[in-house]
């Protein structure tokens, strides 16, 4: 694909799209995209970290409350000793650099996985972020690193069971809306769209609770090349979805009253 145009004139003009307050982006075709380009797959991740910056400018000003991005997985640590060093000093460097321009942008950084099982050193910048950041009113970034979505799952469950075990709840007690509350960051809403960029058609562990009723949307742009446009496209189609949460659209439901 041809490098993005600089020239392109971003007017966040929202008439014609519907924009999700809670939006989740899976940024997945780094190592793709640097194959195509014959460079090694750190160039990938390293353009990946850099477009992170720009869709958080173009969410934020498109009026999206809660982005969450799937930076990391759990799984992600099967990967060539070498290649997942260098994600780990990504990852540090991303957030020196530029959470200046975050700040700028009022954007608020939080983290959601199993953060107390990475290295002291990653646990301070993930600490250091949140506390920084904490009082910035326009948007939240949440970032998925070491998170799988089973694994979110467990810790849920691993709280109610300690619950019921000390007897501050019975076994029946346990409902959805109890189990949403102890998820790792509850007071976030779930996602009513999730943007898959590379093309592939599944959720990758992400957000498997949180996801039952969002709506999914599938580029074949590769991760460092999705900007305003493709952002732009996914909430004009996002636009057009009826989600009706198992039940009936208005237009059924009316033709159902006519019989």
């Amino acid at each position: 694909m041809a490098s993005r145009s600089k020239k392109t004139i971003k007017t966040y003009d929202t008439a014609g799209l519907k924009v999700p307050v809670s939006l989740g982006v899976i940024m997945d075709g780094n190592g793709r995209w640097a194959k195509k380009r014959l460079l090694p797959r750190s160039a990938g991740h390293r353009a990946g970290a850099e477009n992170l910056k720009e869709l958080c400018r173009n969410c934020g000003n498109y009026g999206v409350k809660y982005l969450t991005v799937y930076a990391f997985s759990t799984e992600n640590w099967s990967r060539p000793e070498n290649e997942v060093s260098q994600l780990m000093k990504l990852f540090v460097e991303f957030f020196e650099k530029y959470d200046p321009e975050l700040e700028q942008e009022g954007i608020r950084v939080r983290f959601t996985g199993d953060i107390a099982s990475l290295p002291e050193d990653l646990q301070r910048v993930c600490r250091e972020g949140e506390e920084r950041s904490k009082h910035r009113p326009k948007m939240q970034l949440i970032v998925a690193f070491n998170y799988g979505g089973r694994r979110e799952l467990v810790y849920a469950a691993r709280r109610l069971a300690e619950q019921v075990r000390k007897g501050e709840i019975d076994p029946s007690d346990i409902t959805e809306e109890s189990i949403s509350s102890n998820l790792y960051l509850p007071d976030v809403p779930d996602p009513e769209l999730i943007i898959r960029p590379s093309g592939e058609m599944r959720l990758s562990n992400f957000l498997l609770w949180e996801s039952a009723y969002s709506e999914l949307w599938v580029s074949d742009t590769l991760w460092p090349d999705f900007g305003y446009e493709e952002l732009t496209q996914a909430f004009r189609d996002y636009a057009g979805r009826d989600r009706r949460f198992g039940g009936l659209s208005a237009k059924d439901s009316d033709e159902g009253d006519k019989k």
